[in-house]
């Protein structure tokens, strides 16, 4: 694939002018004046528009490889996590209740039949679980490009119902493990150096795990040298579709404010399968995972926030949104040292 266009320098280059024009001192608004003029680039207008609709997907899937005693928690937490983000209960729901943010929920690869959730939930179902990947691939070559479809099918629908910003979520029991297992294929890295405690497991845990996402690496070789015979091999249908959606959003030309772990590994390979997309992204926070911090710098976003957070569902993004209205409004609302000072007088 071609390279994806970039956000508009000239407006980026419009933005930052008016940033530095805006009557506060150079350089006081940091971080916030940055996230204003890349939101002005993305949106193809300066001053930006208000974030007004902005819309989290949660993809979620089983993992096989979560019976193999990566996680601190059981697989039947996935489907229960389901029903929990239908009822407006989670974590996240709370978080995008307080902020104006749309949650919608998929049933991607829960190892469940989720009887009784709306059918809406599990319309892009590809399969119950996925494959243990230290022993196999965790999809077929079929069942990857059904997922990848769905990806992008789900954000053409959010991008049409109006959405100004996208953001991803997910959730699966073990799901750290095959996106350290992502991030380690993407960047030549041993297991050793990418892999995490996830929900909280403890050391001796941690050394099982990352003999697993070895052992998973080991068996894929030389195969991960392709986008997409890697995601087949060591994702899950949940991220791959998760990839989907952030390649259509990027070809859309929609913004991206990614969440955790799972979020910056799909965001390496939808960068890899569209090369360019991600100057249409932006990091919420900095998750407590080794391969997230890893991933990050070979994208070049720097996290919004940094609270410690380890939940998931795209919580993380969601508690950065009020960080990026912030920055709009900067831009937008704040006066023009220009306009302020008095006019030169007349040398007549």
């Amino acid at each position: 694939m071609s390279a994806l266009a970039a956000p508009d320098p000239a407006v980026r280059s419009a933005a930052a002018e008016r940033l530095a024009g805006l009557a506060t001192p150079a350089g006081a608004l940091g971080r916030l004046g940055d996230l204003g003029v890349w939101l002005s680039a993305v949106q193809g207008v300066v001053p930006p528009r208000p974030l007004d609709d902005v819309r989290l997907v949660i993809f979620a899937g089983d993992h096989g490889v979560a019976q193999h005693g990566v996680s601190a928690y059981p697989p039947a937490i996935t489907p229960a996590m389901v029903r929990t983000f239908v009822l407006g209960k989670a974590g996240v729901s709370a978080l995008a209740a307080a902020h104006g943010v749309h949650v919608r929920v998929l049933d991607i690869g829960v190892d469940d039949d989720l009887d009784g959730v709306p059918d809406e939930v599990r319309t892009h179902k590809v399969r119950r679980g996925s494959g243990a990947i230290h022993v196999e691939d965790a999809l077929s070559a079929d069942e990857a490009g059904r997922a990848f479809a769905a990806g992008r099918t789900v954000a053409r629908e959010e991008i049409a119902a109006g959405a100004q910003l996208l953001l991803s979520g997910d959730m699966g029991i073990g799901n750290t493990t095959p996106a350290a297992a992502l991030v380690a294929a993407a960047l030549g890295l041993p297991a050793v150096e990418v892999t995490g405690r996830g929900t909280g497991v403890d050391d001796a845990a941690l050394t099982h795990k990352q003999v697993v996402v070895q052992q998973a690496l080991d068996r894929v070789g030389a195969r991960v040298e392709d986008p997409m015979d890697a995601l087949t091999a060591l994702s899950s249908a949940d991220l791959v579709a998760t990839v989907g959606y952030l390649v259509e959003a990027a070809e859309s030309g929609v913004p991206v404010l990614l969440d955790g772990l799972m979020s910056v590994a799909c965001a390496l390979y939808a960068d890899k399968i569209a090369p360019g997309a991600a100057a249409w992204f932006a990091a919420g926070h900095r998750s407590t995972e080794p391969a997230q911090a890893l991933a990050l710098d070979k994208l070049g976003l720097e996290p919004v926030l940094d609270l410690g957070l380890r939940l998931g569902e795209g919580s993380g993004a969601v508690a950065a949104v009020p960080v990026l209205r912030s920055a709009v409004a900067l831009l937008r609302d704040v006066a023009l040292l220009a306009d302020l000072m008095p006019p030169a007088p007349d040398p007549a």
